[in-house]
Parts: structure tokens; sequence; C-alpha cells
């Protein structure tokens, strides 16, 4: 088969061009759901709708979320590439087909009710033939445009992350340094690895590689925010899930894991009255860095080995799509546990279960035990066997 450039067959690329022009004629029609959030609006998307959204600077892990729930396009009322970094999002959207309507303006929130049934051409939105929003449309050639000017412009970006995390720094010393206000938990980290879980890049994909590791070592499952249903989800159950608990389904939270709520430095825990409402009974850990961050410093305070992070953020594309208060916590907290700590995807190179040749050996030597057992005390076999015995002889 013929590729092109990327590896994919030459004749996709043309194929997906002539369904875009299909669409831009004849529109897409769907029923609109609206958010200003686009990670509480991803729960409610069903395949075929129109997502309007309020997302500056659309990152990787809300985009893959929007495909994967099957969204027909999606309406941005502001700028999906700002031009601060090269974020990758509108690529994911635009790569899959999905058109992206950008900078439709906050108008645009208000234009349309959710479950209203709308259509897409072009540009445009439309509402029983009426115009009721408009933006423009980031095709390809527009998107690689926006990406170049993004890329010239990362150096100020660092500028700034390197303000942020002085800033951080002098305002969060001594939990960084000296790890006050990590609380005590029931569950015991001391001596064991500690498997930490964020829903972000490549989290599914990650679980399904660690399945073997988390059957053999039984780490510490813990589970930032809607991270604990999505383990649910692939068999495995969180020892600790710790978060601001504005993603974490009831289910999982009355499900028997060890909870720990995300408060402000100054003590707010936006979640707390939700998950006492529950009855159940949380810790608080108060901080100003992300739940992922204090995900990995309760880990390392409370004595774990190995902390093995999976979803995680790990380059610097993925610390400014956290935006800036929260990529300075993260570069910060990684440098702190970084003996400890490996990526998901380093543990499936260096650990792969095998079989040793003694194990096979004793699981042959069990089978043919089993049969010489059964042979002699089975009638049956006994005279299967008896029968075959005579036919030997009379061969010979």
């Amino acid at each position: 088969m013929v590729s092109g450039p990327t590896g994919a067959p030459a004749g996709s690329s043309a194929r997906r061009s002539r369904r875009r022009r299909r669409r831009e004629a004849n529109g897409i029609e769907g029923v609109v759901r609206i958010d200003r959030r686009t990670k509480d609006l991803i729960h409610r998307l069903r395949p075929g709708e129109i997502a309007v959204i309020d997302h500056e600077d659309i990152d990787r892990v809300s985009a893959e979320g929007l495909v994967e729930r099957g969204v027909a396009a999606v309406v941005n009322a502001r700028a999906s590439i700002t031009g601060r970094y090269p974020n990758s999002g509108p690529s994911v959207l635009v790569r899959s087909g999905i058109p992206l309507i950008d900078r439709a303006g906050a108008e645009a929130l208000d234009a349309v009710t959710e479950g209203q049934r709308v259509q897409v051409r072009g540009s445009e939105v439309f509402r029983d033939g009426e115009v009721v929003a408009k933006g423009v449309l980031l095709d390809g050639e527009e998107l690689d445009r926006q990406l170049a000017v993004a890329h010239g412009r990362i150096g100020e970006e660092i500028d700034e992350f390197v303000r942020n995390t002085m800033d951080y720094l002098s305002r969060e010393r001594e939990l960084f340094l000296g790890g006050f206000g990590v609380p005590e938990t029931r569950t015991r980290f001391q001596d064991r690895h500690a498997l930490v879980v964020v829903r972000g890049y490549d989290y599914k994909r990650d679980l399904q590689i660690l399945r073997g590791y988390v059957s053999d070592v039984k780490p510490v499952i813990v589970a930032v925010d809607g991270a604990a249903d999505a383990l649910i989800e692939e068999g495995l159950k969180p020892d600790i899930i710790i978060g601001d608990m504005d993603s974490v389904s009831t289910a999982a939270l009355t499900g028997g894991a060890e909870v720990i709520v995300h408060a402000y430095p100054d003590g707010r825990a936006p979640g707390l009255d939700r998950v006492r409402g529950l009855g159940v009974d949380p810790h608080v850990f108060a901080s100003g860095g992300t739940s992922e961050d204090i995900a990995l410093l309760l880990a390392y305070e409370r004595g774990a080995d190995l902390i093995v992070a999976v979803g995680s953020h790990a380059n610097l594309v993925e610390f400014l799509d956290k935006g800036r208060g929260g990529m300075a916590s993260t570069f910060l907290v990684r440098l702190k546990v970084g003996p400890k700590l490996v990526d998901a995807k380093g543990v499936n190179r260096l650990y792969r279960p095998t079989v040793r040749r003694r194990d096979l050996l004793l699981l042959v030597g069990a089978a043919l035990a089993t049969w010489i057992m059964v042979a002699s005390i089975s009638p049956p076999v006994r005279l299967f066997f008896k029968q075959l015995w005579l036919r030997v002889q009379n061969f010979f």
C-alpha cells in the first residue's frame, strides 16, 4: 500500500478533504450541548451532537475526550490557539475530521439553548435557517499557520514559566521542602510501590500496559479525581481518591477507597460538603498545586519505594497545557520526587512478566501426576489403557 508522508494511506487525506467539502456544502445537523467547562461537557455528550464550549487554548486531553465521545462539530467561543504556546488540542480535532469553529464570541453560548437542534455550515451556526453564531473555521492550513506563530513565541512562555515557578516556591516552601501538611493515611505506603493515575495523556493505554504489573506487584493505587472511575471501568479498585471531587462519581466515592479532598491554601475545599454528604469522612490536603501534584507528594512523603505515574504531565507542552497556575507546581514536585518517579511507559520497558523454565517444568510434572492419579483410581480410564496395551501387543 502506498503511504503518504505521515505513514497514513496516500488516499486518506484526499478522502478526508472530500468528506469535509461535502459537510461544508450540506452542513452538519445535531443537538447542541453547552458548557463553559469542557471536561464537564464531555460527560454529557452523545455521538453526533454539537459541542459549544468556552475553552481558550484547547488542550490535548480535552480534545481527545471530545473525539472519543463522537462529537460531530465543535463551536468554541474563544481562541482555540492563542499563540501562547503550540497546544495540540485543535490538531487532534481537525485531524480527526471534526469541524472546529473558532472565536465565535461569548454570544455563541447564549445564542442557543441546550437540547436545540442546529446546523453547522462552514463557519456559521444556523437555527431554523437563521445564523445565530459565526466564527472562523479552523482548517488544516489555518491551523498550521497559527501553530507556527505559537512555536515562535514559546520563549516568552518559558520566561513566564520561570517567574511563576519562583513565585510558587516562595508560597509553598514548607510543603515542597518539608512535606508539612501532608495528611496521615490508613493506607500504608511504606516500602511499597504507588501507582498514581491521572485521567490524562494516554492513560487508558498505560493502564492496559500495566495490568500484569498491578497483578504481580500490588501497588497502592491512588486515583486523581475522575481517574477513579477510569480505574473501576478497567476492573481495578483505587485505594485512595484525591482531588477537588468535581469529576468523580458518587459510586466511586462510596466504594470503600480512602478519600482526600484537595483544598485551597486558605483552607477552602469546595468538594468537602459533597463528600461528607455521602457519609464519607475524608482527609483534607491544602495546597496551591494541582491534585496530580499533591497525589505524587502524598506517595513520596508517606514512604513509597517507587511511584509509577499514569496519564501524568511530563514534557514542556504538557506543562503549558495545565496553565501558568499549575505548571510550576508540577515542575517542582517532579524535581522533588524524581528519584522515585517513573512513567508508566518506562515500567512497560523495564517490567516484563516472564515464565521461568522451572515453573514450566513444575506445571508439566503436575499435569502428568494428575493423569497418573486419575488412571489409577478410575475404572474406565484403566480399561482404556488396558485395551490400548493389548492392541499394541497384537500389532507386534
